[in-house]
């Protein structure tokens, strides 16, 4: 069983995420957050279980989707890092994972 670490970056960004959607609807927000950290916990027993980014595809890092976000993270064996949360909408831009991996003990 993996376990599940969370960078403070990555926190950071589904807090925006939820944010800016709680101006409109802040039970859809509140919905979100409960359904990306479901997701996440599914990777405990199946930490490979996400795909390769289409940006990324030859790279340690892979993704799970769930609308409207996408997740990246590294398995490193025993634990599963999450990186970074950003809109499905948007391109990852290159190297971002990278940098925030490096800030993680």
């Amino acid at each position: 069983m993996a376990e599940i670490v969370w960078t403070e970056p990555a926190i950071g960004d589904l807090d925006a995420i939820a944010d800016y959607i709680a101006l409109d609807n802040p039970n859809a927000a509140a919905e979100l957050v409960r359904r990306v950290f479901g997701h996440v916990e599914q990777l405990k027993a199946h930490p490979e279980s996400g795909s390769k980014p289409l940006e990324l595809k030859k790279s340690r890092y892979r993704q799970i989707v769930q609308p409207p976000c996408r997740i990246f993270y590294r398995y490193d064996g025993k634990r599963v890092l999450i990186l970074h949360v950003m809109r499905s909408e948007g391109l990852l831009r290159k190297g971002r994972l990278a940098r925030r991996e490096r800030k993680t003990p």
